[in-house]
This record gives structure tokens, C-alpha cells and sequence, in this order.
């Protein structure tokens, strides 16, 4: 249902054609012109009302079939192709024949509408002409950058370059890696320069923005595509093996590499900060050359084609954040970087997604938030909600080594010592929480005064278990460390002698 919203949210919030909604999101231009017939046929438009949750919006958008679909046998196009560059062969006479060998194929028209889509596709490659303010290409350079690090170390930097595709206006920073954090960075700081969104944004099948690369259908990075929703933009791949695609940004990658790497070649740069500002130098004197085509700078034809027609930033930059893919685990939590965030116990053993930022761990199942936590990096421990836990789990964790400690003292400083003992004697306080607990529910059936007695006979046996106590308890061991009753007055009674009585 993601992929659904997001061909919604793109043919009618940002105005991109069904084929280019289909490829930002991994799916043909058929399946996203289908997505769009079946919310228009349901009366659905943009934006989707809030309360139409993913099952809800599946079970409007697909309902139940009312019968099984036919499958008819796919002609092989290839032949049909290359059958029809014969003189007098017509697509009438290969339909017969289709249909002579597959008697439950398509029908005239529709062997008619599926050879003209698949030649289409098989179209030679044209000339592109760029619109103002639609595509920005974005890319790695092949060459790298070395720095000097003050320990030592030589490590070797990217060059990231994003050309907008009217102007050829260009940007360029150093990067330590191609990783997924440092491409969105990238981009975002590339953006900021522009000062505006384009429509789109086209880059290579890099595995940190393209998760599943392929001609027609490529599958794009959650993150990247989180990324593209924050500035309302789309993301189209350039297909694989066809460098044509994104020619604007292979040309200005050899530019940046020319007039920046090369530059720079003679100087030492000891942190990447102290790189990017002499790029930045750099960039500027690079913008403003005067190119030979247009006898103008890309810094001018920037600010008269480009920049109107860009989209205005959101108020807040996008705040990286990495999904995943998890299942709940049968102790209702999840692990993120060797610490445990809990989701609601009815969802264990259930797949969800976790959205990871800086600051935040927030857990989806079925594109509803069903957790949020702070982000923790002590490791191997847990964060848990008490409104996640059963309730049997909820009454246990309410128990603290405080609590444990208040209780006891409530009964007697025996209760108390022992309890201090048994929790001193554990690795981790909360391994001993168990037997003070057995111990404190002791008083329930023989009172706080024996308990308190039993406790006194445990430290003298050193019995730091709550079995133990329990035995001192039924065995009446423990009325030898009873408190004696405090002396009361006689009674006076006429009928009552006394003990004088008896001298």
C-alpha cells in the first residue's frame, strides 16, 4: 500500500506522469496507471483521507475477485517484431497465426495494444530536451580524494556532483563513503545550495538509493524514498547500461574531476572540512566560467532558467533516518544496534518496519506508527513501554530494588537486611528480584511478625533464598526469634481469684 500512496501523492501532488510515478517506486507505468483507475473508480483523490489506514485503503482499492482470472499465453514478441520488417506481412496475419497455435489468446485489439506497448519500449534512444527546474542528476565521481589525516592515516574521499539538467548549474562535495548516510547527506546539502527542489531526481543504480536495479521496474531505498516525500520531489533511475539516461551528470562529473580533483591534485588537505572549503572555491570560479555553447555562465542561466522554477524547501532539512525491515520478537522487542525498543505484545512474531534516526527509534506495522522511543546507545539493554507489556509483565515491572527495599523495611529491619543481602549477592540487582518478591508474599500467609522472625533465624543461618525462609516459616523455626509480649495488668474481676489466692 506504500507504493500505492506514493503514485497517488505523485501523479496529482506533484504533477509527474504515470510512467515516471511507476519508476520512482519500482512498478511499471500499467500498474501505476491501474493504481490511479481503481482510487478514481473508488472515489479516492489526493490527499487520502487520514483515518484510511493500508487495510483499508487495500480492501477499497482490491476488493475479493468474484471469479479466477484467465491466463492467456504471451506471444513472443522478438519474432513478432522482426516478422513484421518482412514486405507483406501484416499484424492481422501474425494474429491469426498466434491464434491458430493458442486458441485462448488475446483478441485482435488487445495483440494490437500489447505489440505497440512493448515497441514502445524498444524505442531507440532520443535526444533529451530539460526542462526548467525538472530533473536534478546526481552521481559519484570514478576518482577519489586523498586526505591526510593527523594521525597518519590516508583515506581516501568521494566526490559526489549534482547537475541540474536545464542550466548545467553544478555542485559538488567530498564525501568519506558511498554509504546510504553519507548520499542522503549529500543530497541534502545539495539542495540547500540549489536552494529549491526539482521535480525529480535522477540517479544511478547505486545500491545506497536503488535496493533492486533493473531496466523497467528498480526498486528504490525506503530511506531515499522518505527522503523524496520530505521535499516533494520524485526519484527516476537511470536505467541500467544506459549512461545516455543521466549524461548531464556523466559530463559534469568529468568536468568536477577536471576542474576541481585536478586542481586540487598538488595540495594536502588534513580533515575533510579543510577539502570541501577549497572545493567550495573551487565550485564558485567553476559556475561562473563562461561556457562556450551559451556565452554564459551556468551561475546565470542558473537564476534565469533553473531557480523559478525549482519548489520552495520545507522549513526543517530532512533528518536522515534508516528503515528496516524486522520481525517482533517473542519478548515484544526489536534490536537496533545491540539495544532492545519494545512495540505492543499483540504484535510478537509480526513483521514491521523501524525508522531509525539520530535521536528517535519509531516502529510501523502496516504503515501505522505503533512506537516511539528515545534513541539509546547503551548497549544491550532494554527500553520498554509499560503500555506494550501484558498485564502479568506490567505488574512485574512495576517492582524497582526501591520498591523492594520500602517494603521490606516496612516489615522489620530483619526483612530489610535480608533483602539488601539477596540483591548485594547478584551480579544484577533484578536477578535477585524474584526471591525478594517470594519472600515479601510470604507475609500474606503467616504475617509480618513471624515473617519478620523467620527473616532474623535466615541471617543467623545465612539462607538467602525465598525456599528457605518459607521452610523456617512452616517448620515453626521461627518463633524462637518471636518478640515476647509486653507484660499487661491482671484483670480485676470479682469472679478471677488471682495469684494471691493460691500463698
Amino acid at each position: 500500500m506504500r507504493q500505492v500512496r506514493e503514485v497517488l501523492r505523485l501523479k496529482h501532488a506533484c504533477g509527474r506522469s504515470l510512467r515516471e510515478a511507476g519508476t520512482a517506486v519500482g512498478v511499471s507505468a500499467a500498474t501505476a496507471m491501474e493504481y490511479v483507475r481503481r482510487a478514481e473508480a473508488a472515489g479516492l483523490g489526493w490527499p487520502l483521507p487520514p483515518e484510511l489506514d493500508d487495510g483499508a485503503l487495500e480492501a477499497r482499492l482490491f476488493p475479493p475477485a468474484d471469479g479466477p482470472s484467465i491466463e492467456r499465453p504471451e506471444p513472443d514478441w522478438p519474432t513478432i517484431h522482426a516478422e513484421m520488417k518482412r514486405k507483406g506481412v501484416t499484424l492481422t496475419l501474425l494474429w491469426q497465426e498466434y491464434r491458430a497455435g493458442s486458441a485462448d489468446g488475446y483478441g485482435y485489439s488487445r495483440f494490437c495494444d500489447l505489440y505497440r506497448e512493448w515497441r514502445g519500449r524498444t524505442s531507440p534512444v532520443m535526444r533529451q530536451v530539460h526542462q526548467a527546474g525538472d530533473k536534478l542528476f546526481v552521481d559519484f565521481a570514478g576518482l577519489t580524494f586523498d586526505i591526510y589525516l593527523t594521525d597518519g592515516e590516508v583515506r581516501s574521499a568521494q566526490l559526489f556532483v549534482a547537475v541540474m539538467g536545464a542550466s548545467s548549474y553544478t555542485y559538488a562535495t567530498l564525501r568519506w563513503t558511498q554509504g546510504l548516510e553519507d548520499w542522503i547527506d549529500a543530497h541534502t546539502c545539495a539542495l540547500a545550495f540549489f536552494g529549491g527542489a526539482p521535480k525529480a531526481i535522477v540517479p544511478d543504480n547505486l545500491k545506497s538509493g536503488v535496493t533492486k536495479p533493473s531496466r523497467y521496474e528498480p526498486g528504490i531505498n525506503r530511506t531515499y524514498a522518505d527522503f523524496a516525500a520530505h521535499y516533494e520531489t520524485a526519484i527516476l533511475p537511470a536505467r541500467i547500461y544506459r549512461p545516455r539516461d543521466k549524461a548531464k551528470v556523466e559530463v559534469g562529473v568529468l568536468v568536477a574531476e577536471r576542474w576541481i580533483l585536478a586542481c586540487l591534485r598538488h595540495q594536502r588537505f588534513f580533515s575533510l572540512e579543510q577539502a570541501n572549503a577549497a572545493v567550495a572555491v573551487l565550485l564558485d570560479r567553476l559556475n561562473a566560467k563562461i561556457t562556450r555553447t551559451f556565452k554564459r555562465s551556468r551561475a546565470e542561466l542558473f537564476a534565469v532558467i533553473d531557480a523559478p522554477a525549482l519548489k520552495p524547501l520545507p522549513r526543517e532539512p530532512y533528518v536522515y533516518a534508516e528503515w528496516r525491515k524486522v520481525r517482533l520478537g517473542p519478548d515484544y522487542h526489536i534490536e537496533v544496534d545491540t539495544h532492545w525498543y519494545s512495540a505492543p505484545f499483540q504484535l510478537i512474531k509480526e513483521p514491521v518496519e523501524a525508522r531509525i534516526t539520530a535521536r528517535t527509534v519509531e516502529i510501523f506495522h502496516k504503515g501505522t506508527r505503533v512506537a516511539a522511543h528515545p534513541r539509546s546507545h547503551r548497549p544491550y539493554r532494554h527500553t520498554t513501554a509499560p503500555e506494550h507489556m501484558p498485564s502479568s509483565h506490567r505488574r512485574h515491572f512495576d517492582w524497582t530494588p526501591k520498591r523492594l527495599r520500602a517494603e521490606a523495611a516496612g516489615i522489620g529491619p530483619a526483612t530489610a537486611g535480608l533483602v539488601e543481602r539477596i540483591l548485594e549477592d547478584r551480579p544484577h540487582p533484578e536477578q535477585g528480584f524474584r526471591a525478594c518478591l517470594g519472600i515479601l508474599a510470604l507475609k500474606r500467609g503467616f504475617g509480618a511478625e513471624r515473617l519478620e522472625a523467620a527473616c532474623c533465624r535466615g541471617i543467623d543461618l545465612d539462607a538467602r533464598t525465598c525456599g528457605a525462609i518459607a521452610d523456617i516459616l512452616r517448620s515453626g523455626l521461627d518463633k524462637a526469634f518471636l518478640k515476647p509480649a509486653p507484660d499487661i495488668d491482671p484483670v480485676q474481676h470479682a469472679n478471677i481469684r488471682g495469684p494471691d489466692y493460691y500463698q
